[in-house]
């Protein structure tokens, strides 16, 4: 359903504001998204872990205490960060576009800071709480109410509606959000201003890694949009975020599923090793065959996708979503990898590999940018997440001992190739022949995968149509009280 509305939010966005002010959304976007991770404090991470940790214990007045002090902190940390964005709004504005002119929207902004910390603080309650069926239907309805009153917003006042709508989509979530976690029923408690002191405490030590490192991330977005606007101009800006944009609506959609139980899960399991890469190896498993058919599929079509979910006008933005497929893959191989050091709390090994990977990244995309115009950025992302699997990867070993299983290593051997010829073809194959080799190994490893994925999960566990269906294929046996596979899906 996210996946759904967001084509129909971008493709309409596209045609209404073209690339110079889809360029300006992202660049927006990134300022509200690095002044929340600043003034979030890591409580959307570290308020997950403690309240799934809590629950664990089974104590009802710790998961009250830890409840209460979440959603106080939240509200605080969302007006905190708002009134700085307000006050700052034109020094933020002068380092962004270079002018004063955009203060009054900068200083708009404000309200979706503060909306969406608070909404973070919320469904941090849900997540913690393993209410997997209620966070889908908090972040859908968000997504649909923001898309239902956001494009009309952008439809009268064209750029000048571009942070309303902003604003409107972080509306939208705090009404889902708060819906949802206040359907959860808590034991109310009383706490004096020094037991909430202290429940912050322990919220806010870790969260400020994970602020720390989401920093990084958010910084490094945020300075990679001003070297394109500063060095090729807004409508290069304009076809980055358009790539960017495509190349994580999928994989994006697989790196939340993972997040949304795959976290708290494995923070029950920190203390056991053996269990923790398991579950670590597992999410992989699934990521890369869920993802690998989609980033194929993205690549041999790109310029089909590109004209489908924007226009004609953002053709420039195809080589770059290419290189960002690429990249993609390498993310969703890396990802769950990194939450071995978030579940177990190591905060400096988790720091330093951000700080790493955000100065990377920004390097590389200065002097890709430099060196091949608007087409670096795509491969300035490549080569960062070549660089933060190989670090991810040695750090994970000596944290957990983790390796790779052997049924990942077999779906390297797999990926790896093939994303490579298909890349590869698109520069040596005319486009014909280049779309009929990507399109097979599309379906190829799109059947592969699908063949993979039903023996790992309980043929009981589809629904009854697609079982009977899958039973004709001979993708399950056909009799369903019967697991397939040596493993299951938990």
């Amino acid at each position: 359903m996210n996946i759904a509305l967001g084509i129909v939010r971008t493709k309409v966005m596209a045609l209404l504001l073209g690339p110079s002010g889809i360029g300006l959304l992202g660049l927006y976007g990134s300022i509200s998204d690095l002044v929340r991770t600043v003034a979030g404090m890591g409580i959307n991470s570290s308020g997950v872990r403690q309240i799934a940790e809590a629950v664990g214990t089974g104590d009802t007045q710790r998961i009250a205490r830890t409840v209460t002090t979440l959603r106080r902190v939240a509200l605080l940390i969302g007006i905190l960060g708002a009134v700085l964005l307000a006050v700052f709004c034109k020094p933020v504005s002068r380092l962004s576009f270079g002018d004063d002119q955009h203060a009054g929207s900068v200083a708009l902004l404000a309200l979706a800071v503060f909306f969406g910390e608070v909404s973070v603080g919320q469904i941090a309650l849900v997540q913690g709480m393993r209410r997997i069926a209620d966070l889908a239907r908090a972040s859908v309805l968000g997504a649909f109410y923001g898309t239902l009153f956001s494009i009309p917003i952008v439809y009268f006042y064209g750029e000048r509606g571009v942070v309303p709508s902003l604003v409107c989509v972080a509306g939208m979530g705090i009404i889902t959000s708060w819906w949802y976690s206040h359907k959860i029923k808590v034991e109310r408690v009383w706490m004096r201003f020094t037991d909430i002191a202290k429940e912050a405490s322990a919220l806010l030590k870790l969260g400020v890694v994970f602020m720390a490192s989401g920093l990084m991330t958010m910084g490094a977005a945020y300075l990679v949009r001003i070297i394109v606007l500063r060095k090729v101009g807004e409508e290069a800006a304009g076809f980055y975020q358009a790539a960017w944009a495509l190349g994580g609506i999928y994989v994006g959609f697989i790196l939340q599923a993972m997040g949304a139980d795959f976290y708290p899960r494995l923070t029950a399991a920190a203390s056991d090793n053996t269990e923790c890469n398991r579950l670590v190896n597992e999410q992989a498993e699934v990521g890369l065959l869920m993802a690998g058919p989609g980033i194929l599929a993205t690549l041999t079509f790109a310029p089909l996708v590109i004209q489908l979910f924007y226009s004609a006008k953002f053709e420039p933005a195809v080589e770059i979503l290419r290189w960002i497929c690429l990249g993609m893959m390498l993310r969703v191989a890396s990802w769950p990898m990194g939450f071995i050091l978030l579940a177990k709390g190591a905060r400096n090994p988790y720091f330093w590999t951000e700080l790493l990977s955000g100065v990377v990244n920004v390097g590389l995309v200065w002097a890709c940018v430099l060196g091949f115009g608007v087409k670096g950025t795509g491969i300035a992302f490549f080569g960062t997440y070549v660089f933060y699997w190989c670090a991810i990867y040695m750090i994970v070993r000596r944290a957990s001992g983790f390796q790779w299983t052997a049924a990942n290593r077999r779906i390297g051997l797999i990926l790896l190739p093939t994303l490579i010829v298909v890349f590869s073809a698109w520069y040596v194959l005319p486009r014909v022949l280049m779309a009929a080799l990507g399109a097979t190994s599309t379906l190829l490893v799109g059947a592969y995968s699908l063949k993979r994925i039903c023996t790992l999960i309980p043929p009981g566990r589809f629904p009854r149509s697609v079982r009977r269906a899958f039973g004709i294929l001979k993708l399950i046996p056909p009799d369903t009280n019967t697991c397939a596979g040596s493993s299951t899906l938990r």
